[in-house]
């Protein structure tokens, strides 16, 4: 199947061929269709399967010749926003649309001289968003599309009171889509709340990995993982790898200590600035450093070309966040390898993680770096819990059960957010559309 068998416009098919895409991924086979048709949609795909690509061009072709109207994506962190954007505008090079993203982290003045030059499509975070509605800088009238992107990270973060108060800001008749490439619970409530008659696809397993990603768990002591990552990397001859830590302070300790040991590596976390953050993102992306260590900050949003290796040091609390994690490798249909030091107190973690996965992770321990503790060799049972089991919703109401479990039910009540009143008018303070 071509791009332009999903009847594309001329210009959008034009962009993307200059930017070197031959075919469609299956999430943007699936997707494309039914976003020109009108449909709310609830998709599930793998990180790395084109899922950007999926949302942002159907939209744009909306918004061709509709300057009177606006597109908003909604994203979790700083780092998606800018990637998202920047996607977009690739996207739009042929057509007069605006794209812009704003967030926290850097100051308010740039972002609003940027909306008031004119937005067509925005990429944002939650809470970013909200401070411009409260300065009455910018309202959500004039929206006809909204995209949840990574919606189980943000509700994650904590931003469901912020969701809430968008939805509320919304009108009520606008188009919306829910990306993501794991559906935990809460998401699927917050589809309750959000999607009207959506149509439902997935073009990946749900909850799973791209298919090419090696993945194993190490077993090893806890007061001997940076001992036994050196080595593994010192006797793989492993360059560039992504390595994932659970807090900001393990983050700036394994720092110091691979540059101890000559390695190229610098941290990457919530407490550095955006600036520090680009500069870090880029110097990895160069090549100018071997090792990004990150916290959670980089799970999300985070598009390393052909990035061959994530390491685990530490396992994610959440289950769906290892699925994020080593889904920075693997993407675009590569293959990838994703390594897991884990040790005896991590065990619940790991249970966690293979029962989402509904497969056992092979251990493999290295030689000289056997556990004193070892983790329980059980395999899980897998999940059979159904979706349509959730009990309530968003806020607080009754889920009726879903005739069919695959199948979620996502039309408003009159509790939804979603029938909200609109809150103001079509642009920003200074002009959010160009000209209009």
């Amino acid at each position: 199947m071509s791009f332009s068998s999903l009847g594309l416009l001329p210009a959008l098919q034009q962009a993307l061929h200059e930017l070197g895409y031959r075919q469609p991924t299956p999430i943007q086979t699936q997707a494309i269709p039914a976003i020109l048709a009108g449909r709310d949609l609830l998709a599930s795909a793998a990180t790395g399967s084109g899922k950007t690509a999926a949302f942002a061009l159907p939209l744009l072709q909306r918004l061709a010749g509709q300057h009177e109207r606006a597109a908003l994506v909604l994203v979790p962190t700083r780092e998606l926003a800018e990637q998202v954007a920047t996607a977009c505008q690739a996207y739009a090079r042929h057509l007069d649309l605006a794209c812009v993203a704003v967030y926290g982290g850097v100051p308010l003045a740039g972002q609003i001289e940027a909306l008031n030059a004119g937005c067509d499509l925005l990429v944002a975070t939650p809470g970013r968003l909200l401070d411009l509605l409260a300065n009455e800088i910018l309202d959500l009238s004039a929206i006809d599309h909204v995209v949840l992107d990574e919606a189980d990270r943000m509700l994650a973060l904590g931003f469901a009171r912020e969701l809430a108060a968008i939805a509320a800001a919304l009108p009520e008749r606008c188009q919306r889509l829910l990306f993501s490439a794991t559906f935990p619970p809460a998401t699927r409530r917050l589809a309750d709340d959000w999607l009207y008659e959506a149509q439902e696809i997935s073009a990946t397993p749900r909850n799973r990995p791209a298919p090419k990603i090696k993945q194993w768990a190490v077993p090893v002591d806890k007061k001997r993982k940076p001992g036994l990552l050196l080595f593994m990397l010192r006797d793989r001859g492993w360059r560039q790898a992504l390595v994932f830590v659970k807090s900001r302070k393990g983050a700036d300790e394994l720092v110091a200590y691979l540059r101890g040991k000559e390695i190229a590596a610098d941290a990457l976390h919530g407490e550095r600035d955006q600036e520090e953050r680009r500069q870090v993102l880029a110097a990895f992306r160069e090549r100018r450093i071997d090792l990004l260590v990150a916290t959670d900050v980089a799970a999300r949003g985070l598009d390393i070309d052909e990035l061959p290796l994530v390491i685990n040091f530490d396992l994610p609390v959440a289950a769906e966040d290892y699925v994020h994690r080593i889904g920075r490798t693997g993407r675009a249909g590569a293959a990838g390898i994703a390594v897991s030091l884990v040790c005896a107190d991590e065990a619940a973690q790991l249970a966690g993680i293979e029962r989402l996965l509904q497969k056992r992770l092979s251990r493999e321990e290295e030689p000289g770096f056997e556990p004193r503790h070892q983790l329980p060799p059980a395999s899980p049972a897998p999940s059979t819990t159904p979706h349509s089991a959730i009990k309530k919703a968003i806020h607080g109401r009754p889920a009726s059960p879903a005739k069919n479990p695959s199948q979620p039910k996502t039309a408003r009540s009159g509790s939804s957010p979603r029938n909200g009143k609109p809150t103001g008018a079509a642009h920003s303070g200074g002009g959010h559309k160009r000209g209009r």
